[in-house]
């Protein structure tokens, strides 16, 4: 395993502060992706390119089951009994990977019917790299489990940076459809954020299988955290895809201006939840207190969420317009309630991927409950953008005080029980 430090001209860097880094570079990178992109296509194209960016942060949630459950089983562990681990999730991920390449494949058309796009095109290249993309969520669980932030960063920073490249590239040569050229940087990046790419191809490692007890609870915190993590693509992609459906094209475009700059709060707070997970784990495994550095984490990122809820609230018109421009700044009002919004569901998943560390899953059916009442909400109330994000505000502030709620009667308990 790497060593948790290294030295740059004699300053000493753990691994932990150059993910930290990292990620701050790839958050800062998918930003600006997202803000040319906007300034390229206007309001009404850069719908459609939404929808893909939308599609990107699905599968990205999709394949977190399989990154949290590989960096779960390998924290901690021997090297054999990771590579059966790894070995056993690759095969599951390029399996289900395929079959929902398939199915996105066949339903093309419908998809472009349904969220009102210029192509279906786009569709059939980004069903072609879910299987990568779930392979490479495998091989960064590998990384994050062992707490090599070294490799895990690389993984994050070739991703971004070819998506980033190769889709002005194309947007610059190539006189065709936007949505199609962005659809194949997309696919590309997939194979660039492959690498390092963790081989596991031993005689020794092949004939190796996992006994039926550790199948059964690998199989219980796939499904358990794949339904979490169902919840977030619920709460935190929902909205756009049906305003999409619902409002049109020049709105649609106009509102995920307003979500990708609202949800920065949620990239920032995403960093520190790869930390902690591993750390959890870790830290149980030797009977160590969790709470210190669970309220460390939470800290943190509270304390960011609400710096850039009060920078959307009094400065909006200045970040909108450094962001996406002046075709955008007819949601300027609305920026600091989604930056809101959002703060209170990133604060509220420090608790559930806390519980997950522990093994304790009430917390993710509560999200679970809340993701569904938010769309439910949204189809039957959404005759502005302004009331579609209220709704938000109200749905996460209920989710945050049953989070709380839970937690407090889990301390309690653990107090009784000692």
């Amino acid at each position: 395993m790497l060593t948790s430090q290294f030295s740059i001209r004699n300053i000493n860097f753990k691994s932990e502060q150059v993910f930290m880094l990292s990620a701050l570079l790839v958050n800062g990178g998918n930003y600006l992706y997202n803000l040319i992109l906007g300034r390229m296509l206007g309001p009404t194209q850069f719908a459609d390119a939404a929808i893909l960016i939308t599609l990107l942060m699905v599968l990205s949630f999709m394949a977190m089951t399989f990154q949290l459950t590989v960096a779960k089983f390998t924290a901690g562990s021997v090297d054999e009994d990771q590579t059966v681990f790894v070995n056993f999730l690759k095969k599951i991920s390029l399996f289900i990977g395929v079959i929902l390449g398939i199915v996105i494949a066949l339903f093309a058309e419908n998809l472009q019917i349904l969220l009102q796009t210029s192509s279906k095109a786009m569709f059939y290249f980004f069903a072609a790299g879910i299987p990568l993309y779930f392979l490479m969520s495998v091989n960064r669980g590998y990384y994050q489990g062992n707490k090599n932030f070294f490799k895990l960063s690389v993984t994050y920073q070739g991703e971004m940076l070819s998506r980033l490249g190769i889709t002005i590239i194309l947007l610059w040569t190539l006189n065709t459809d936007s949505s199609l050229l962005i659809a194949i940087g997309i696919l590309a990046s997939f194979i660039f954020g492959l690498l390092p790419y963790k081989k596991t191809t031993s005689t020794s490692i092949k004939k190796s299988v996992l006994d039926n007890k550790n199948t059964k609870s690998v199989l219980l915190f796939i499904s358990i955290t794949a339904f979490y993590e169902f919840t977030q693509i619920i709460i935190n992609n929902s909205d756009i895809i049906l305003v999409k459906h619902y409002f049109e094209a020049y709105e649609a475009g106009l509102y995920a201006s307003l979500a990708l700059i609202g949800r920065m709060v949620y990239f920032v707070a995403w960093m520190f939840v790869m930390i902690l997970l591993p750390t959890v784990v870790k830290m149980k495994k030797n009977g160590e207190n969790t709470l210190p550095v669970f309220f460390k984490y939470l800290s943190l990122i509270s304390l960011l969420a609400g710096s850039i809820v009060v920078a959307t609230y009094f400065i909006p018109e200045f970040i909108i317009q450094l962001m996406f421009g002046k075709a955008y700044l007819a949601m300027a009002p609305l920026l600091w309630k989604y930056a809101l919004a959002t703060s209170l569901f990133a604060i509220s998943n420090v608790f559930v991927y806390y519980f997950l560390s522990l093994e304790k899953y009430i917390p993710v059916i509560a999200s679970g409950v809340f993701g569904i009442a938010q769309v439910s909400l949204i189809i039957f109330f959404h005759k502005s953008l302004e009331q579609v994000v209220e709704i938000q505000i109200i749905a996460m502030v209920l989710l945050l005080v049953i989070q709380l709620i839970l937690f407090f009667y889990q301390q309690n308990k653990n107090v009784e029980l000692k």
